[in-house]
């Protein structure tokens, strides 16, 4: 197909002060998977201080086809034991409210780095309790272990993607598994029935709508409650190509269906990406 952008993909330019948060991250050496993975909304987002902090490292273990973050390879992995305290340390400077967390997937660690994920939601709490937390986890191998170690930091959100649907797990998600993803969704919702529970489905893969709406359904049926719906962009030419640019009546059709089948807050869109607006999708949330 062709793989021009249509329209509503035009991005601003960075300016000088995303310019300059971008330096602040670079100097306290904390990556973002909006730098990361390239997101379309890195400007407009960096310039309303709305970050997602990427922890563990900037180098991930799997090799999932639509991913731009970087693969270790055989490259043996360390862990930064000071990078919770350096994510906090942002957050106090810039009098953050709303924090989002997110991580490569570390399969060499014993629990996948959710102790990390529960310092660094323990240490930005220190600075205010009242800072809201949404972390967006991998599936840990399935460590319900690790995921229990989460969940009991009571983050505000607790997200983790189901990515796309159960056909092309093999061609994009080849380490990962659709079954393992649903369980950590519905035991994280069993451990605490009051946890606000998210996840994501890219579209443009070559998917089709019934495939779309069954996922929405074993993701409801498992008691998520957000979902967002984005469009995938191929980081590169060596990535997974875009089969489709999805039309905006589809992604307001996706967001009617959604509703319809009792997921408490929908964002969907071509731009949208798991955490973005992820402020106003939990306020949405609350309201309701």
């Amino acid at each position: 197909m062709e793989n021009k952008l249509p329209k509503w993909f035009k991005q601003d330019i960075p300016d000088a002060t995303v310019r300059g948060r971008i330096q602040m991250l670079s100097e306290f050496k904390v990556n973002t998977v909006c730098c990361q993975a390239k997101c379309p909304n890195l400007s407009s987002c960096f310039k309303d201080l709305k970050f997602t902090f990427m922890i563990l490292g900037n180098a991930c273990t799997r090799k999932c086809n639509f991913c731009g973050v970087t693969q270790s390879g055989e490259s043996p992995l360390t862990l930064d034991e000071d990078e919770p305290h350096r994510i906090s340390q942002i957050a106090k400077i810039l009098k953050l409210k709303f924090v989002v967390i997110t991580s490569v997937t570390r399969d060499d660690l014993s629990d996948g780095g959710a102790k990390h994920f529960s310092k660094t939601i323990e240490l930005i709490r220190s600075i205010n309790k009242d800072i809201k937390v949404e972390v967006l986890i991998p599936d840990f191998s399935g460590n319900l272990a690790g995921l229990k170690a989460v969940v009991d930091a009571k983050p505000s959100i607790l997200a983790h993607n189901i990515e796309t649907v159960r056909r092309l797990y093999e061609a994009l998600r080849p380490k990962a598994s659709y079954d393992t993803s649903i369980n950590i969704l519905r035991k994280a919702k069993e451990m605490d029935p009051a946890l606000v529970t998210k996840s994501s489905i890219m579209l443009g893969l070559g998917e089709t709508e019934d495939e779309v709406i069954y996922t929405m359904e074993d993701l409801r049926s498992n008691n998520c409650d957000i979902l967002t719906l984005g469009q995938y962009l191929a980081p590169s030419d060596k990535h997974y190509p875009v089969k489709e640019f999805v039309s905006l009546e589809q992604f307001q059709r996706y967001r009617q269906l959604a509703f319809r089948l009792g997921f408490k807050a929908v964002l969907s869109g071509p731009k949208v990406r798991s955490s973005y607006r992820a402020e106003e999708v939990l306020g949405e949330f609350e309201y309701v």
